[in-house]
């Protein structure tokens, strides 16, 4: 396991994120009890991360910075970095730290939990 296998995983996601096709993408990577805490005080199942990201906008573009692995032994890793990411229009960019809980399932990395805390603006 090296951190550029899970990071490649992140922007698989976040791709998926970005042209609309981030419910199939998170359906079948999230494991069966996974779950997402996100920014706005939400937990969401995968169920229920599938069926909002089939109404979720777009994003227009996305930075992954500050990527660290946190290796848990031989199946299990800890992916922590900041995110960025934009939508159209002049809405301000979306910053977080965000981490991934990726576990080994059957010969392919899947994701337990992820995670968003936002960063506060500034200025």
């Amino acid at each position: 396991m090296d951190v550029d296998e899970l990071l490649d995983l992140e922007h698989q996601g976040w791709k998926s994120l970005c042209d609309s096709t981030g419910a199939d993408f998170y359906g079948s990577v999230m494991t069966e009890d996974g779950v997402m805490v996100l920014a706005h005080g939400e937990v969401l199942d995968r169920q229920a991360v599938v069926a909002s990201l089939d109404a979720a906008p777009p994003w227009r573009t996305y930075q992954i910075s500050d990527e660290r692995l946190i290796r848990l032994g031989d199946r299990d890793a800890i992916l922590v970095y900041t995110g960025r990411a934009y939508r159209d229009g002049a809405e301000p960019a979306f910053v977080a730290l965000m981490s991934s809980v990726y576990t080994r399932q059957d010969d392919a990395w899947r994701l337990a939990l992820y995670q968003q805390t936002p960063v506060p603006r500034t200025g």
